[in-house]
């Protein structure tokens, strides 16, 4: 997952969101102008009888009155009623959202459908695709504008790798008593596991030891220590042996001297 793919809410949660590709926002706008283009022809086709029983002004300010409702008023109700549908986003499985993955509201509706007149219709779409191609979650300029972009609804799910016993902890599972962990510990716990490749040695070791220490406070004891599959967190265990008066150093503090050697 890049950071394209990816917001940020406001409880600190980093979120999928599938930004739609290019193609499909292409064939989903191009869906959407031509439903839009029957309505206005469809419209101006019945009001053919009325237009030649008015005189010039009144016949401008009906086209333009009409033309106005087709490009912005039905696309900004669309999609404020549908929580950022239309009809080529349900076809191809999209939908508009907020930058922080929430729904759209009518003045996002609006910003996006004012500025479609120019990008969508008046260049016919070319200057829409440029801008989503070049700039970044396929955003186009009516995006940039309302704060929105374009998330993918439905398609193939993401092969997620395969979680699997690690080696040495199957006879300690079968006879291990787990217990619920606090809330705090067990967000502790998760971060640390996801940045221990990442940090420095000597602080991954001091809050492996934390939360150990905080473990065995909530837990019940165990009856067997269980092994530690791997090989980084030995430093770990090497480093507690010295602190306790053991002979053996950590192991990052030998490879520290052999590389300055």
């Amino acid at each position: 997952m890049t950071d394209e793919d990816s917001i940020l809410i406001g409880e600190g949660v980093v979120l999928d969101s599938g930004a739609a590709p290019v193609p499909l926002r292409m064939v989903s706008g191009a869906i959407d102008m031509v439903a839009t283009l029957m309505l206005l022809v469809a419209g101006f086709a019945a009001l053919d009888n009325l237009l030649p029983a008015v005189n010039d002004a009144w016949q401008r300010a009906i086209v333009i009155a009409w033309t106005v409702v087709g490009l912005v008023v039905v696309p900004v109700l669309v999609e404020t009623l549908s929580r950022g549908r239309s009809l080529g986003r349900w076809a191809m499985g999209l939908r508009v959202v907020r930058d922080d993955g929430g729904p759209v509201s009518a003045r996002h509706a609006t910003a996006r459908a004012l500025l479609a007149v120019l990008e969508v219709y008046g260049t016919a779409g070319m200057l829409a695709v440029t801008v989503s191609a070049l700039g970044s979650r396929g955003k186009r300029i009516g995006d940039y504008v309302a704060g929105t972009y374009a998330m993918r609804t439905r398609g193939a799910k993401r092969a997620l790798p395969t979680l699997a016993m690690p080696v040495g902890l199957g006879e300690w599972a079968r006879t291990a008593d787990i217990t619920r962990l606090p809330d705090g510990l067990a967000l502790t716990a998760r971060m640390f596991l996801a940045r221990v490749d990442s940090i420095h040695p000597r602080r991954a070791c001091a809050s492996a030891r934390c939360c150990r220490s905080r473990s065995r406070r909530t837990s019940l004891p165990h009856r067997r220590r269980a092994p530690t599959p791997r090989p980084s967190w030995s430093r770990c265990w090497s480093s507690d042996a010295t602190a306790s008066g053991g002979s053996r150093a950590p192991a990052w503090r030998a490879r520290r001297a052999r590389v300055r050697r």
